[in-house]
């Protein structure tokens, strides 16, 4: 595999016009919910250049599918006619988490499915056996083996099922599940994301019938077949949040292009504005501006409407140039905070105790060789190398590439000194 590294260098405040990008956490399990439709051909625009996606694209092409991927256009065809195999092999899905999200579509289409085990980012103990109990519940007949899964359809049937967590890749796994399974399933707890709101959107134009997405309460009543469509994928609300937060930690200003991203941030908007950051939206514009000195926060991440796990890092980033003390919260990922000990060695003052962080912002970056250890670390670095003295060299780059599409090529475009290296 090759080694990719990102070098940044401070070069001043971010001005000028960046368009976000599809969103990732909705374009992978699209794709998998393309492998549903048995005839025809799905369409999805505004899918973005992530490698992320090329895995679930291998994937796809792996388990039969016919597949046209269209990087520079932003566009991918999915012709899910021949579905010939059941195995999701080690190889792929140990790349990217987002495999899971094949589990239920290849269950449907070919009666059984083989599943050797699910990677992406190392972020402590993000248990998939809810996937598994929900399948179960349904009728599967589930079977381990090592680190490999065994799922058989078995008899399905509609079903109530209950999430312990409202995790959103839960959630789209079982309603994909639900979708073509006789009788009326009903899931509770179920994640409240904008994605997975996108996510039904897109089944419901395939026929599917889904309601109470975004109430907690979703019921679904299986339907016979569903129907290839053509859609487009909302923007992606962190790579929004990542570029709204580069124009800050830079003291500059940004207009971002996309849809309205502003309505998905969430708490993160207002965590924002009490950082002295001003976010102003125009229609599909968000303008955002950092007229004057930032200011420590708080933050607790919890599951939608709260404040999104992915943007904490981005955000611990930024409390670095804050003067005063920023104290945050982690309640979603046991290992979320890989982040502050790369920062400490650019010289960041910070602390770590369990679910807890205190950050003592307004202290001087200096930029030195780090390790984006996760994709949300990597961001958070190169945001602290906007503003580090020197060139802060980020190791295991190709993190960062798992989620967001031409990073250096969109932030040189805003002034920034960034560069991608791959040997």
């Amino acid at each position: 595999m090759n080694r990719v590294r990102y070098r940044v260098r401070p070069a001043g405040p971010l001005n000028g016009t960046a368009v976000v990008q599809g969103a990732k956490n909705a374009a992978l399990p699209m794709i998998g919910a393309a492998l549903l439709a048995r005839h025809g051909q799905t369409v999805l625009r505004n899918v973005p250049a992530i490698t992320d996606v090329q895995r679930a694209v291998d994937l796809a092409r792996l388990l039969g599918a016919h597949v046209e991927y269209h990087p520079a256009d932003r566009l991918l065809v999915i012709d899910a006619t021949e579905i010939t195999s059941s195995r999701l092999p080690a190889d792929l899905t140990r790349l990217f988490r987002g495999s899971v999200l094949f589990l239920a579509p290849v269950l449907h289409r070919r009666g059984e499915v083989v599943f050797e085990g699910a990677g992406g980012c190392a972020l402590g103990t993000r248990g998939l056996d809810f996937h598994y109990r929900g399948l179960a519940r349904l009728g599967a007949h589930i079977e381990e083996q090592g680190s490999t899964i065994n799922i058989k359809a078995g008899n399905l049937r509609g079903t109530d099922l209950y999430l312990d967590t409202p995790s959103h890749t839960g959630t789209e796994n079982l309603i994909m599940a639900a979708a073509l399974t006789p009788g009326r399933t009903v899931i509770e707890n179920a994640a409240l994301e904008p994605e997975v709101l996108d996510v039904v959107a897109m089944l419901t134009a395939m026929g599917a019938q889904i309601r109470g997405a975004g109430t907690g309460r979703i019921v679904v009543t299986g339907v016979a077949e569903l129907n290839a469509v053509e859609y487009t994928i909302m923007p992606d609300r962190m790579d929004a949040g990542v570029l709204a937060i580069a124009a800050a930690i830079t003291g500059g200003r940004v207009n971002l292009v996309g849809g309205a991203v502003l309505d998905h941030f969430g708490v993160a908007a207002h965590k924002l504005h009490q950082m002295g950051v001003e976010l102003d939206a125009a229609g599909a514009v968000t303008n955002v501006t950092r007229p004057g000195q930032l200011h420590p926060i708080n933050v607790i991440t919890d599951t939608h409407p709260g404040l999104a796990t992915d943007l904490q890092p981005p955000l611990m980033a930024l409390a670095t140039q804050a003067p005063g003390t920023s104290y945050f919260r982690e309640r979603i990922h046991d290992a979320r905070y890989a982040l502050a000990g790369e920062l400490s060695k650019l010289g960041a003052d910070l602390t770590v105790e369990g679910e807890k962080a205190v950050v003592h912002g307004g202290k001087p970056l200096r930029g030195t060789e780090v390790v984006a250890q996760d994709l949300r670390t990597g961001i958070g670095l190169v945001l602290a190398g906007l503003v580090a003295d020197g060139e802060t060299v980020i190791g295991n780059g190709a993190m960062i590439d798992r989620g967001h599409a031409d990073l250096a090529s969109r932030f040189t475009a805003l002034g920034a000194d960034i560069t991608r290296d791959e040997t």
